[in-house]
């Protein structure tokens, strides 16, 4: 007798295809979290360990797209106190791992739930670090991503 095998639930089966477009036309490509659209602005990058929430949510990132460099962004989650203000101000984000788990006690939310409910479009599995070195030697460029909204198939 044999028995069937439950085919296990990679990642890309939970995402959605995205694509950031620079100014200077390199291309990234990526999987999709939160709003399923389109973001334009300044890609601009920050190399913070911690205080993701409030960086998005700081007004001085008014319609940037923020590059994090630190692998890691979105394990502690998110929740209803960290925003630096009362509404998000970042356009979109990329981002290097996605991370759909959370570590803090106070985290209400995970990062992809909070990408969406504030309509911002969002990359990961981007080579963050080369997207820094190309935005240390431009500058600030202008950019686009763009998440497809079309599920992956496996």
């Amino acid at each position: 007798m044999t028995t069937k095998r439950k085919k296990k639930n990679s990642i890309k089966s939970q995402f959605f295809p995205a694509i950031l477009v620079l100014e200077n036309k390199s291309i990234f490509r990526g999987i999709g979290l939160g709003y399923e659209g389109n973001a334009t602005g300044e890609i601009c990058f920050n190399t913070s360990l911690t205080g993701y929430q409030e960086i998005i949510s700081d007004p001085s990132y008014a319609g940037q797209i923020i590059n994090f460099t630190f692998p890691h962004i979105g394990i502690v989650g998110t929740n209803a106190l960290d925003n630096e203000s009362e509404r998000v101000h970042a356009c979109g984000c990329v981002i290097n791992q996605p991370i759909n788990t959370r570590s803090s006690w106070r985290s209400n939310n995970d990062l992809d739930f909070f990408f969406t409910k504030n309509n911002i479009a969002c990359i990961a599995n981007v080579d963050t670090r080369k997207l820094t070195r190309i935005l240390a030697k431009k500058g600030a460029i202008k950019a686009a991503i763009i998440n497809f909204g079309n599920k992956i198939n496996n």
